[in-house]
């Protein structure tokens, strides 16, 4: 079936001229001879093929030539010249729209996660005023209360230096933080890989936290099964610093009597996953897509009363990710959380 839909500028021109020359020579045939007809037809056909080939193709392709450079918002350098001059004449008006579409579709998106980091970017702005704001004004309360008589009374006077102290470290982690998390960003931070045992570093943790369990009387184990040592590569301490953050989060929104649970296990013959769970309060749904960002905090549980910077997911994630690897997380309120990422695992 013949159709018009993707002519070239050619084809169109000259079956625009065919049909004037054609209806033209009829009439010419019937007043005149057909010999005449078919002469003024042909004559018709040619003079009507060049002038509708140079409108469509030096008019309205001129234009399409100014939308296409509005498109690419460049000055045309030699190859797009030639395809200006030689390829998109050759296209149809359907795929000079088709093409425009594409493009205003792949703006559209763009423009939407523009607008999704602007969002991010404010609220994260926003966090961050309120996290270096509320020590800092913390502290302003009680220097300002000491010089204003409070030194006199000295056991005052020390409860007021403690808490004052107590706002200072957290101001210096926030910015150890923050700094650490520019240099992951920026690269600044090479790893340093080497081959380990993975269970060896997840009971190394248990280990050092374990005073912070024990006062709520939270249970660290290893699944069943995963117990099989499993050899990694990548930065161990790093690495370290991730689980450390994992468990330490497992123990603050954890229950009393909790239990938290190190799984281990190989994916495929180059990685491995490694996941902490607990049994606390868990993240609703929504919040889950977000946990990895700077300063997000979920409205129950993962409040700034719990204590941190708000930054420890946040450069897991990075660390993960410097790693060229994956981290997710898994929850369900009233249930408990389960935060793991993977690894690549020695060669055999």
């Amino acid at each position: 079936m013949f159709k018009t839909k993707n002519l070239s500028p050619k084809q169109l021109s000259a079956l625009t001229a065919l049909l004037i020359s054609v209806f033209t020579g009829m009439g010419f045939a019937l007043l005149e001879t057909w010999v005449f007809g078919l002469i003024v037809s042909g004559v018709i056909f040619v003079g009507s093929f060049f002038l509708i080939q140079f409108v469509l193709e030096w008019f309205i392709y001129r234009k399409i030539k100014i939308i296409y450079k509005f498109i690419y918002l460049t000055k045309a350098n030699k190859r797009e010249e030639t395809y200006f001059k030689y390829i998109l004449p050759k296209k149809s008006i359907a795929e000079v729209s088709e093409d425009v579409e594409k493009w205003a579709e792949q703006k559209k998106a763009e423009i939407e996660l523009l607008k999704t980091n602007e969002l991010y970017r404010k609220e994260f702005l926003q966090n961050l005023a309120h996290e270096i704001k509320t020590p800092i004004f913390a502290i302003q309360g009680y220097v300002d209360t000491l010089l204003d008589g409070a030194l006199e009374n000295p056991e005052l006077s020390k409860r007021f230096l403690e808490n004052t102290a107590r706002n200072v470290h957290r101001m210096v982690h926030l910015v150890k933080d923050l700094d650490e998390i520019a240099k992951l960003e920026s690269g600044e931070q090479p790893l340093y890989k080497q081959h380990f045992v993975i269970q060896d570093l997840i009971k190394d943790v248990f280990d050092e936290l374990s005073i912070k369990a024990l006062k709520s009387n939270t249970k660290c184990s290893f699944k069943k099964g995963c117990e099989n040592p499993i050899m990694v590569f990548a930065d161990t301490e790093k690495i370290k610093q991730v689980i450390t953050n994992l468990v330490q989060n497992a123990i603050k929104y954890g229950k009393i009597n909790g239990h938290i649970v190190a799984s281990v296990y190989k994916t495929d013959e180059h990685h491995a996953l490694i996941e902490i769970g607990d049994d606390g309060i868990g993240i609703a749904e929504e919040h889950l897509s977000r946990i990895f960002e700077r300063f997000y905090r979920t409205d129950r549980g993962r409040s700034r009363d719990v204590g941190g910077t708000g930054l420890g997911l946040a450069i897991c994630k990075h660390i993960i990710e410097a790693h060229n690897q994956t981290i997710h997380a898994r929850s369900k309120l009233d249930v408990g959380t389960t935060i793991g990422f993977t690894l690549d695992i020695k060669s055999t």
